[in-house]
């Protein structure tokens, strides 16, 4: 249960009309995820789920210094393994609720994105990175391995045998690395992070949202299928956007040299 006696550590922003910005905001702990921000980060990600106008969910971290450091070692310290896997499904379930959503979700990676924040960005569809980003699974130095989906979500972002290298060493990637070998998409300075990520968002804002979301869906479908079954997914959303009033739009103000106006019907 969330403690409501303080102030809450996480920001759920609407900085304009369908896109969400969740902030997590324990700039003291490097924005370390225990227990309460996790749950509510798990409550946000649910409300954006559960908002139909939603298009795009932008996650950065207070500061400068951290998207968010790790999971909370303070805390998991005392852990019994009864209580270490019980905190691994909280955090698991809330990372697959983001991964999940219906609507594309981006990692704005400002400083150390470490342990449990490195797979809490890896959760997200893409990762934008500052130039003072730090990527890493480190949890080998801790006696312990990722609990997060790290093991699981690395070698699907990258090639495998890299993402065994970074799992096994623990060793850390700065934001020029990250692009490189696909751990994030591209490198922006610290200083604009933020306003690049709204201007994201507002190009899939700006497309058809229906359209999008059966996008995203046909993709993270395909990911556990051969490529003939993943096809056939696909050519059933392709077929389904036919009967969207967006389909109609779009294909006549392609026709007519104008602009579409998508209604999300």
């Amino acid at each position: 249960m969330t403690d409501t006696s303080t102030p809450p550590v996480l920001r759920h922003e609407q900085p304009e009309a369908g896109l969400h910005l969740l902030v997590l905001d324990r700039p003291k702990a490097l924005n370390a995820l225990d227990s309460r921000l996790l749950a509510e980060l798990d409550a946000a990600v649910r409300a954006v789920a559960a908002d139909p106008l939603a298009r795009a969910l932008l996650i950065t971290g207070e500061g400068t210094r951290a998207f968010a450091a790790g999971a909370d070692i303070a805390q998991m310290e005392g852990f019994s393994p009864a209580e270490a896997r019980a905190f691994a499904a909280r955090a698991g379930a809330t990372l697959l609720a983001i991964e999940s959503l219906p609507v594309p979700a981006i990692a704005l990676v400002n400083g150390y994105a470490l342990g449990g924040g490195c797979e809490l960005a890896l959760a997200c569809d893409w990762i934008v990175a500052a130039d003072n980003a730090v990527f890493g699974q480190p949890e080998v130095s801790l006696g312990i391995p990722p609990g997060f989906g790290g093991t699981q979500r690395l070698p699907r972002r990258i090639a495998p045998g890299k993402a065994l290298e970074l799992l096994l060493t623990g060793r850390q990637v700065r934001a020029d690395e990250a692009v490189a070998i696909g751990l994030a998409n591209e490198q922006v300075p610290a200083g604009q992070l933020r306003e690049h990520g709204l201007a994201l968002a507002r190009t899939i804002a700006s497309r058809g949202p229906i359209a999008v979301r059966l996008a995203k869906e046909a993709w993270r479908r395909g990911q556990s299928l051969d490529l003939a079954q993943a096809c056939a997914v696909e050519a059933d959303l392709f077929a389904l956007a036919f009967a969207t009033e967006d389909r109609r739009e779009g294909m006549r103000a392609f026709l007519e040299k104008r602009a579409p106006a998508f209604g999300g019907r």
